[in-house]
């Protein structure tokens, strides 16, 4: 049946095969003097995400050799490890909330009136979402300046002994110090990529603070089957003197965030839970949704102040009197750090905080799409708890006719099984996946190719993910699910069962049609049924059948008051979605 299905699938790609099937062109990239699409185009051609991870698996052994050549692409392009020291930076590690810890970080300095920069990974639409300058993106013009900059000097730099070029992320790392330092921020908030230890963003010798969000199981062929080999990673960014803090942690991986901390002397502190900033009836607002954004928020707070006492800025309302109860307490592995009043600036902050992609909320018309990038274990638990409880809280259709549809997608060595499992509470309708192709056309944005793998292993990828969705609802005791039947390049199933779809959802069964399609604009335009007005079918494709559906199915989704969908399990996934839903985000 899985190859039965990907023979139809790859029906509708022939057309697509050279773009995303193609393997990574060798040859040396010209240098001209170009716009942004031709510097985008440029970077593409230097080893991919996926290429880099498979560098860092067989240089782990050796993590000075990793920090080595970095130091050594940092000095072609014209910097010394010394210059970085002017950054000012706060250094972010974590397996879930890293992101999130550091955009709340970024605002609440920014409204002391303070010119920030914000490196992050991945991005959602354009790759210049990653370097940020007060916030926003960098322009077109200055990534373009920034870009040739650095690719001109390192291109120019080659010898018989230093004949290559570093890799995507490493370079961009690179090009963010650059930028910073022309810009002339007055600090730098820098997430780390992957792990902490051996990350290339770990060159920074000094930097004001360090942070640690909640850790998990993510990327274990690199970091480690357990959370404790994890936490070691982690705590690799920890430099002598340089005050750290974390969320509160699993004993066992807050033991080895410990003795990180102690074998190269820095301090290290617990933050309190954001229940402890809030005295009295104050509330603390934040701009971020989900229960799971309250300790990254208080992570946010510690960063911020403890930034604002060691740069000994003068402004007003910054130190404030530390709360009763901030004692540190004898029995903790690691000390608590004081409790405060956040100033007005903080506050401010934390509610005006924006991050896409993650616990967000689009309401189209009839169709909600719960937009979040969860990609690990604990982050899909936390997305779960969010969508249900958000999902409760609109208003319900009167007549109950309301459809869950989950889309999804997962990439790298993640447990997809444990993920799927974990959204069996949501009750969804149909479960819909796709790889993270925008379009199954040649004509896609440079932004967003991928070489890291050919469409038909992404595609092998989406049906086993459907075969597993479907033995899970199998395991959940819901009536025995029929094979799928194959029509054009879409995996339909059984019209016969989907009667059961819109019964009132507490009665609602555990089980669930699921279905295949070759790119994300396929997979949107048949869960929205033409009802989203941001998401026009476009008039070349009107009757061309690209993107078959269950007539059945299409017609429920045209017929139902209230369409939620939740789009989760990559940020890669999420980008795609949110460039259709909203094209502003690629102006």
């Amino acid at each position: 049946m899985v190859a039965r299905g990907l023979r139809a699938l790859r029906g509708a790609l022939r057309g697509a095969a050279g773009s995303g099937g193609r393997r990574l062109s060798t040859r040396p990239a010209r240098v001209p003097a170009a716009d942004y699409q031709d510097a985008i185009r440029t970077l593409n051609t230097l080893q991919t995400n996926a290429s880099y991870l498979e560098q860092v698996k067989r240089e782990r052994g050796d993590p000075r050799a990793q920090l080595e050549a970095m130091r050594g692409f940092l000095e072609r392009s014209g910097l010394q490890v010394e210059d970085l020291d002017r950054l000012n930076i706060i250094h972010v590690t974590g397996t879930k909330g890293k992101g999130s810890a550091c955009a709340f970080t970024e605002r609440i300095l920014r409204g002391y009136g303070l010119r920030t920069g914000f490196y992050s990974s991945p991005h959602l639409v354009q790759v210049r979402e990653r370097i940020r300058i007060n916030g926003q993106p960098l322009s077109k013009e200055l990534f373009s300046k920034y870009f040739w900059l650095v690719y001109r000097r390192l291109w120019d730099t080659k010898d018989e002994a230093q004949a290559n070029m570093p890799a995507y992320f490493r370079f961009l790392t690179i090009m963010a110090f650059h930028v910073f330092l022309q810009e002339k921020v007055d600090l730098a908030v820098v997430e780390v990529g992957i792990g902490g230890a051996f990350d290339c963003t770990n060159i920074v010798r000094t930097p004001v603070v360090c942070g640690v969000s909640s850790l998990g199981i993510d990327h274990t062929s690199i970091l480690g089957d357990t959370v404790e080999k994890i936490a070691w990673q982690k705590g690799g960014i920890f430099k002598p003197g340089v005050p750290a803090f974390t969320v509160p942690q699993p004993e066992q991986p807050l033991e080895v965030l410990r003795d990180r901390a102690r074998e190269c002397g820095c301090p290290l502190y617990l933050c309190p839970e954001l229940d402890a900033f809030e005295a009295g009836t104050r509330v603390l607002e934040l701009g971020l949704a989900g229960s799971h954004q309250r300790s990254n928020a208080a992570l946010a707070l510690q960063l911020s102040r403890t930034w604002l006492q060691r740069r000994g800025y003068e402004g007003t309302d910054v130190l404030q009197d530390v709360l009763p109860g901030a004692e540190l307490s004898a029995q903790r592995s690691v000390p608590l750090a004081p409790t405060f009043c956040p100033s007005d600036a903080m506050i401010q902050g934390l509610r005006d905080t924006e991050w896409l992609g993650r616990t967000q909320v689009l309401p189209h018309g009839p169709v909600t799409w719960y937009i979040d990038g969860a990609h690990t274990t604990s982050s899909i638990q936390a997305c779960v708890r969010w969508f249900r409880q958000a999902a409760l809280n609109e208003d319900k259709p009167q007549d109950g006719s309301e459809v869950r549809v989950l889309l999804f997608n997962a990439t790298g060595d993640r447990d997809t099984a444990a993920l799927l499992k974990l959204l069996l509470p949501c009750h969804f309708d149909y479960a819909v996946f796709c790889p993270n192709f925008t379009e199954v056309s040649v004509a896609t944005s440079a932004d967003q190719q991928n070489f890291n793998v050919t469409l038909e292993n992404a595609l092998t990828r989406c049906v086993e993910n459907q075969k597993t969705w479907t033995r899970l609802m199998e395991e959940k005791g819901g009536p025995w699910l029929p094979a799928p039947l194959e029509v054009g390049g879409l995996l339909q199933p059984d019209p016969l069962r989907e009667a059961l779809l819109l019964v009132p959802p507490a009665e609602r069964p555990l089980n669930s049609t699921s279905l295949v399609f070759p790119c994300i604009s396929h997979a949107l335009q048949w869960i929205a049924q033409g009802r989203d007005p941001h998401l026009p079918i476009p008039a070349s494709k009107v009757g061309a059948h690209l993107h078959p559906v269950a007539t059945s199915g299409a017609v429920l989704l045209q017929e139902a008051a209230t369409i939620r969908v939740l789009v989760t399990g990559s940020l890669h996934l999420v980008g795609g979605v949110l460039k259709l839903l909203d094209p502003m985000l690629s102006q």
